[in-house]
């Protein structure tokens, strides 16, 4: 009989709540819990009840934080999210079980959906791939605006309803499973699915919305190409390969997807959160643009394509897994252990711009560091010295070149006093720094143009939106994803100051703003507001 078997032939006819939920066919298990088809006796309805069997019901800290993490799911109300009804404890063959009452939903998991594209097409048509992560980052968003990070988003926690709507379930159990439980947890204990696990996850270092982001990137990565972006034979190679491992882009797998979907993908899964997106919303936006502009296509997988893997990482690197902590499931429990690597082993490199300290933190703004580009230089590049006559050189070549000298002086000093005018001019504004950045924007190979299309109208720096909880602020407008013209445009029709900074990347494209401090929808004050950093594509290969 295999466990399942035992589970449902165990649990069958048994109820909970003293009688209230009478337990039927068993609809899943994992190593952490069992979901129940239930009925509700007292509303008549059909229920699904997850009851976790792990000795965390043993633990009173664990069921208390259990208890009030359901509670603050219950009050999430969205399409897109399987809707919590109640929770409790309940006596089981002598233990003590934590259940939470959920929505049932007809349908099947997105990992079952995601198998049947694999089998038919190879990975799943990039347009619907685009839709489904939209309405997942949808439910996102709603639980981020409450303070709720999901932890765990990863096709098994996805439902497609036999209408195909998105239902995302589980909102809260990592968190309440990463709580001061005494028999299980540790200091920095990892507790999430490896293979979606984001960086900050992986090393035990605390979490943000943000982290949700990039598991959802690799669940986008996984539904385009039918593969992980990160695989390896154990949970700890694949945490490795997290932090250290840099993705190959989605296309080298699936030659059908467009740049933009690739683009999407490289920013979810960047390694220090400040350079993802930095919201929800603005993710599930990009994903509908590029799955409107999409021509149909049928997915074109490269056969024996490589993605990257943390294969081979010796134990040393990570330490070893306690073997009296419960590796069941899918989930993995790592303790980690921040300290030196071992003497046998050297450290790997650490990936260019994953280098903060612990302590910095993950919001705005940016410190300057190892994983911020540095600030452009506007000092005028030193001009090249002609090389010296020699005593054996005619004075008559000196007499002739003193005239090019003399004008070569001439032009460098208009043109510094041209650049101290338009920087007065503009009032520190980025006309002087686009001077000083010409050679970075000049095309090289793999440069990719600018899209004039993508504007920003000027009112909404000239009127912005004003602050909800204070009239005398305003929110700031989102530069992000537009074409720098339009930005500079909008910046100049409000006076405000601004500190562009040129990034070399082609992802995005030439002039496009692909950060911005303050972020977007900050509140400042119109009479007194900041300067405004911004990071612009040239368009050109990092």
């Amino acid at each position: 009989m295999s466990s399942q078997d035992g589970a449902q032939g165990r649990y069958a006819g048994r109820s909970l709540a003293g009688g209230r939920y009478q337990l039927r066919d068993l609809l899943g298990e994992g190593g952490m819990a069992s979901v129940h088809l239930a009925y509700d006796t007292v509303l008549d309805r059909q229920v699904a009840i997850k009851t976790l069997h792990t000795e965390l019901g043993r633990e009173q800290s664990f069921r208390e934080r259990f208890r009030r993490e359901a509670q603050s799911v219950a009050k999430l109300t969205h399409t897109n999210i399987v809707s919590v009804f109640d929770t409790g404890e309940d006596e089981l063959d002598g233990t003590t079980m934590p259940y939470i009452v959920m929505e049932y939903v007809e349908g099947k998991p997105l990992g079952s959906v995601l198998d049947a594209s694999v089998t038919q097409f190879g990975a799943m048509p990039t347009d619907q791939a685009l839709k489904i992560t939209a309405d997942v980052l949808a439910a996102l968003e709603i639980s981020h605006e409450m303070g709720l990070v999901h932890r765990d988003i990863k096709p098994g926690n996805v439902m497609m309803t036999r209408r195909n709507v998105v239902k995302v379930m589980d909102f809260g159990i990592a968190r309440a499973m990463q709580s001061g439980v005494t028999s299980m947890t540790q200091t920095g204990m990892v507790v999430g699915t490896p293979q979606y696990l984001s960086p900050e996850q992986a090393l035990g270092r605390g979490v943000d919305a943000r982290s949700d982001l990039y598991s959802v990137g690799i669940m986008l990565f996984q539904l385009v190409t039918g593969r992980l972006p990160f695989e390896a034979d154990s949970p700890l190679a694949i945490a490795y390969a997290h932090v250290q491992e840099e993705p190959v882009a989605p296309s080298s797998i699936n030659r059908s997807l467009p740049p933009a979907v690739d683009a999407i993908v490289a920013r979810a899964l960047k390694k220090n959160p400040n350079e993802r997106f930095p919201t929800a919303e603005a993710m599930r936006d990009e994903c509908l643009r590029v799955a409107q502009s999409l021509q149909a296509a049928a997915p074109s997988i490269v056969p024996g394509a490589q993605t990257a893997s943390g294969a081979g990482v010796s134990s040393a690197v990570f330490p070893p897994v306690d073997s009296s902590l419960p590796q069941q499931g899918g989930s993995v429990q790592t303790p980690y252990q921040p300290g030196p690597y071992a003497p046998s082993t050297p450290a790997p490199t650490p990936t260019p711009g994953y280098g903060y300290p612990p302590q910095q933190g993950y919001g705005y703004p940016q410190q300057q560091g190892a994983h911020t580009p540095p600030p452009y230089n506007l000092s005028p590049q030193p001009a090249t010295t002609a090389s010296p006559v020699g005593p054996s050189g005619s004075g008559g070549g000196k007499r002739r070149n003193m005239p090019v000298i003399v004008g070569s002086i001439v032009v460098a000093l208009i043109a510094i006093g041209g650049l101290i005018t338009a920087l007065s001019l503009s009032g520190g504004g980025d006309d002087g720094k686009e001077a000083s950045e010409e050679k970075s924007k000049t095309p090289v190979a793999g440069h990719k143009g600018p899209d004039r299309t993508r504007t920003i109208e000027v009112e909404q720096c000239k009127e912005p939106e004003t602050a909800y909880n204070d009239e005398t602020k305003v929110k700031v407008p989102d530069f992000t994803f537009k074409d720098w013209k339009s930005v500079l445009s909008c910046l100049q029709a409000a006076g405000w100051q601004y500190d562009p900074r040129r990034i070399n990347e082609n992802a995005y494209g030439e002039d496009t703003v692909m950060r911005q401090i303050p972020k977007e929808g900050s509140d400042i004050d119109p009479k007194n507001p900041p300067e405004f950093q911004l990071d612009i594509s040239t368009g050109n290969p990092a």
